[in-house]
C-alpha cells in the first residue's frame, strides 16, 4: 500500500481525498500547514505528497523549496491557482505535476499512477517506453527499431522530455537546459523545433500527442 501525504488547509477538501484516495488502497496522512507537512514528509516518508499552494503558515511554493533541498519524493500541486505563470513556478520549483481545484478524482488518480510509476533513473543509459527507444550514450533515437533522424537540437529537447517522461516540463526549463540560463524568454524556439520533432515522431509512426502542449506551461511526453 502506498502512503500520500496530503498538505492542505481545507478540511472538506482532505476528507473528500481521503474518501477517494482509499477507496484506491492509499494510505493517506494529513496535514493542514506547511511547517507540519514539511515534519511529516521527514518523519513518515510518503511516497508522494499532494500539496495545496495557499497554506496559513508558509506558501506552498516555499514548502517545495525546502522539500527539494533534501528529498526527491513526488509532488503533485493540488490547487485553486490556475494561473499559467503559477503553475510554471511550481513546476519550477520542483513539483511534478498540477491539477487545478475543482478536479476530477479519476483525472487526480492518474496523475498520481504516473507519479508512482517507477520512473526511468536519470543514471541509466537507455529510456524505453513503448515504441520509443533512445540510447543517452551515443544520442541514437529508435521508433519501432528504426532510427530517427534528428538534429542536435532535436535531440538535446527529446532527450530532456524523455528524462522526465510523463512530467510537465516548463518552457524555461526546456530553454535552460537546450540554449542556456540567457535563452528563457526565446520560447519561440521551442514551438518551431518541438513542430519538427512531432512531424517526426508521428511519420514514424507514434501518436500525434506524443509530445503534449501544456498551454502556457510547457511541454510533456506521453509514453
Amino acid at each position: 500500500m502506498k502512503t500520500l501525504l496530503l498538505i492542505d488547509d481545507e478540511p472538506q477538501i482532505r476528507r473528500l481525498l481521503r474518501v477517494v484516495l482509499e477507496a484506491s488502497d492509499y494510505k493517506v496522512i494529513e496535514s493542514d500547514c506547511g511547517r507540519e507537512g514539511l515534519v511529516d514528509a521527514a518523519t513518515r516518508l510518503p511516497d508522494a505528497i499532494i500539496l495545496d499552494l495557499s497554506l496559513p503558515d508558509i506558501s506552498g511554493l516555499e514548502v517545495l523549496r525546502r522539500l527539494r533541498e533534501w528529498s526527491r519524493v513526488p509532488v503533485l500541486i493540488l490547487s485553486v491557482q490556475d494561473d499559467g505563470e503559477e503553475k510554471a513556478a511550481a513546476l519550477d520549483q520542483g513539483a511534478d505535476d498540477y491539477v487545478s481545484k475543482p478536479f476530477h478524482s479519476v483525472e487526480l488518480l492518474a496523475r498520481l499512477r504516473v507519479l508512482l510509476r517507477r520512473r526511468q533513473d536519470p543514471d541509466e543509459p537507455v529510456f524505453e517506453s513503448g515504441l520509443l527507444k533512445i540510447d543517452f550514450a551515443t544520442r541514437d533515437v529508435w521508433v519501432d527499431g528504426k532510427r530517427l533522424d534528428l538534429t542536435a537540437t532535436e535531440y538535446s529537447l527529446l532527450r530532456v522530455l524523455a528524462r522526465h517522461s510523463g512530467k510537465i516540463v516548463t518552457h524555461k526549463f526546456l530553454l535552460t537546459s537546450v540554449w542556456g540560463p540567457k535563452a528563457t524568454e526565446q520560447s519561440q524556439y521551442l514551438r518551431v523545433y518541438l513542430s519538427h520533432i512531432r512531424k517526426k515522431l508521428a511519420a514514424s509512426g507514434l501518436p500525434a500527442d506524443t509530445i503534449r502542449t501544456e498551454t502556457g506551461i510547457g511541454y510533456r511526453l506521453t509514453l
